[in-house]
């Protein structure tokens, strides 16, 4: 269904006038990166221990969550699942009792599968009574792996993740479990995008957060620990659309203490999951982590921007392929916006945002105050309309939260417009417009007018319009240059009925999620 595009900073809501589940992103531990199949009693025990004494659970991180290996090597008697008696001597119950009596919420693995990917019993056949044998454990969170799912296709895994979501939803205290669902996971990463979104359309529906993509780097995992942050970062930024208050998109953990990342990259991953709204799960060593790590992990002002209870994920204002810069922005409850620049690069570099890329006016009246978010410092933001960002070292995040004065006009969404298939943005030409790389070009960024209509930074007298097969026109407010965005990713034209395509013809018929026709716009035009 495609669905207008609405006013600047009007969020979508829950499906009910309930609080959602889970209104903002989950905080907390998981052991799998950093311990993989090495879990035990004592190592949550000991990590509650730490969380507390180190100042992690104060900060917000109440959650703690088992991975795969914890279950025995086949079900009792009776099917029930149980726990590895060595592992675990004193039992599962125990330890969310354990939790419980410390502030702490348990959360536990399971797989949609025959198996489990380490070779315990998966869930298969069995849903109904694993649900009520946690519930009756005082697990409060749910991981659903995707494993072993005969046959691997789309449907299977809609009607396996579909049939948990009933059963969770069933009864009242059942309705209390977060439900993660790792199915988009095992459609990322083909050529064909296809099915992958079609899964990333119900899991919003059925649970309340998405292991999305690629799993982070394992600690003992060949390969680069920053490469894998990045990796998952770009999925992250593809389905900004899907989430709200009550579903977050999930790239997976945080990993502070990876031998293979220093600590300008630890701060780079902390920033990115926070201004993206994503779940902050920490996998590592709790207490061996050092001062500034915790310190990082603690910080008030990143943890409020990821906490916030608009719920929306930052977006990508810019972005320069060749100079390895990305700038993401998106707005928090009460008018204030935040924005970050990532320097992809191995170098350091100087960065200018013109405010105009954030969705704000530089007129006289506008003033706009910036708090960078690492070490409270409040500046004047503006010199001569620009963000000017300093020596922004290699692999390094700045983040700043935005506060306007009554001056500003209100925002509009504001940012490239990008096939999530190819990562080509959307570019003015003169009257044609056309694909190209993503290099922070004003023409490639683009305004979202609150009646539908795109119009690039580099003419804002002209827009998107259907006509001659797609091309740049004076802004008219004719139907030929309303667009419509839906759910699916298409943008499609209220006069003609077409879909904003990358190929041969920039407009043609609407096809259901193909890769030529599957777009991420600006953060503040929401779904509704």
């Amino acid at each position: 269904m495609l669905i207008p595009l609405i006013l600047p900073l009007v969020t979508s809501t829950s499906t009910n006038s309930s609080t959602p589940l889970l209104p903002t992103p989950p905080m907390g531990f998981n052991n799998w990166s950093r311990f993989m199949c090495d879990l035990n009693e004592t190592l949550f025990t000991t990590t509650a221990t730490a969380m507390r004494t180190t100042g992690l659970q104060a900060a917000g991180y109440n959650r703690l969550n088992l991975d795969d290996c914890w279950m025995a090597t086949s079900r009792l008697p009776n099917a029930t699942l149980t726990w590895n008696t060595t592992k675990f001597p004193h039992g599962i119950p125990w330890l969310a009792a354990q939790l419980d009596s410390q502030g702490f919420l348990l959360g536990i693995y399971a797989d949609a599968g025959n198996q489990t990917c380490g070779g315990f019993p998966g869930s298969s056949g069995h849903e109904a009574l694993d649900a009520s044998t946690f519930q009756s454990w005082g697990v409060k969170y749910l991981k659903l792996d995707g494993c072993n799912v005969d046959p691997a296709t789309e449907e299977t895994y809609r009607h396996r993740y579909g049939l948990w979501h009933s059963i969770l939803a069933a009864e009242p205290p059942n309705s209390t479990m977060v439900f993660s669902e790792s199915a988009p996971a095992y459609f990322a990463g083909t050529d064909n995008n296809t099915d992958w979104y079609r899964v990333m359309d119900w899991v919003p529906q059925y649970g309340q957060l998405a292991r999305h993509s690629t799993d982070i780097l394992v600690y003992v995992g060949a390969g680069s620990a920053w490469a894998s942050i990045m990796n998952n970062y770009d999925y992250n930024v593809l389905l900004a659309r899907y989430q709200r208050p009550g579903y977050f998109n999930d790239p997976d953990f945080l990993i502070p203490d990876h031998s293979g990342l220093t600590l300008t990259e630890k701060k780079s991953h902390f920033a990115l999951w926070a201004v993206m709204g994503a779940p902050l799960i920490i996998s590592a060593w709790i207490p061996g982590l050092d001062a500034e790590v915790v310190e990082m992990l603690t910080n008030p002002r990143l943890i409020a921007v990821d906490q916030d209870a608009l719920g929306l994920q930052a977006t990508l204002a810019s972005r320069g392929v060749s100079a390895g810069v990305d700038v993401l922005t998106r707005s928090l409850q009460g008018g204030e916006r935040v924005v970050a620049v990532l320097n992809r690069g191995n170098g350091t570099v100087k960065v200018e945002v013109g405010v105009e890329r954030l969705g704000l006016d530089a007129n006289a009246t506008c003033e706009v105050q910036a708090e960078d978010l690492w070490d409270g410092r409040r500046v004047e933001m503006v010199q001569g309309g620009k963000l000017v960002v300093e020596g922004l070292a290699a692999h390094a995040t700045g983040v700043w939260r935005l506060t306007l004065s009554p001056g500003c006009a209100p925002v509009v969404p504001t940012g490239i417009v990008f096939n999530t298939a190819s990562g080509r943005c959307l570019t003015a030409r003169d009257s044609r417009v056309v694909f190209e790389t993503c290099e922070a070009l004003d023409a490639q960024v683009w305004q979202v007018t609150a009646q539908g209509s795109l119009r690039p930074l580099s003419d804002t007298a002209r827009c998107l319009t259907a006509a001659s097969g797609g091309s740049l026109g004076a802004c008219r407010g004719d139907e030929d240059q309303k667009w419509s965005y839906a759910i699916t990713g298409n943008l499609k034209n209220a006069k003609t009925g077409e879909c904003l395509t990358e190929g041969v013809e920039l407009v043609s018929d609407c096809l259901l999620e193909a890769n030529s026709q599957v777009f991420g716009l600006p953060s503040g035009v929401a779904l509704v």
